[in-house]
């Protein structure tokens, strides 16, 4: 269990560094949690602090969630032994889970990070890059249809077990768990988008969708 202990808090370290806060102190002091919608994530950097911050944010969050993921499970730690109670697939998932707590929950700034977005992105990659697909085109889709990112974003995440299910079955179990945890979870984190749509406080964050056209 130290291996399991110290790799999963190693992934939370590096989940923690998150790159909206990040890029804002390299940009002079800027906090994004005090800017636009408040959240130390992609979207709001992109729309208070212009493309190339934007970019910059999501090369870290997206990165940070493919290191510790593609690295850690199969690293070799000083003085500490492998545990074979604990498989490689089982210390993958937690790390990415780890990697994901980290983004939206980061020590290095005061527990208030991102919604985890970004960081999902980078988990998938390594473990199931071919659920990326789904994802996207679910985002996207979402996105031209009604204009919603948090939307887009919760029903992408929701996508990707569904996909699990179809693609893989029950040769899946533990990556279908995985899947359909981080989807409950992204929803968690969005749930303050979800309350504006229900409520209607919300307007579309793009213009040019489908059912929200304006003009």
């Amino acid at each position: 269990m130290l291996e399991l202990g110290l790799k999963v808090f190693i992934s939370y370290l590096v989940g923690s560094v998150n790159g909206a806060l990040l890029v804002g102190r390299l940009y002079g002091g800027v906090d994004i949690r005090k800017v636009g919608s408040g959240n130390a994530g992609g979207t709001n950097a992109l729309r208070t602090q212009g493309k190339t911050f934007a970019l910059l944010v999501m090369i870290i969050d997206i990165g940070k969630g493919v290191l510790p993921v593609l690295l850690l499970p199969g690293l070799a730690l000083g003085g500490i032994e492998p545990d074979p109670a604990v498989t490689r697939e089982w210390l993958t998932y937690a790390c990415a889970a780890a990697v994901i707590f980290g983004h939206c929950y980061p020590v290095w700034f005061e527990f208030a990070g991102g919604k985890g977005a970004a960081t999902v992105l980078g988990v998938l990659a390594v473990i199931a890059p071919l659920a990326l697909v789904p994802a996207m085109l679910t985002w996207c889709a979402t996105l031209l249809l009604v204009g919603y990112v948090g939307l887009a974003t919760v029903l992408a995440a929701a996508a990707v077990p569904v996909w699990v299910v179809l693609m893989a079955g029950e040769a899946a179990g533990n990556l279908l768990i995985f899947t359909a945890l981080v989807a409950l979870f992204i929803a968690f984190t969005h749930r303050s988008n979800l309350r504006a749509l229900l409520t209607g406080g919300k307007s579309p964050d793009i213009r040019f969708s489908l059912l929200n056209r304006s003009g």
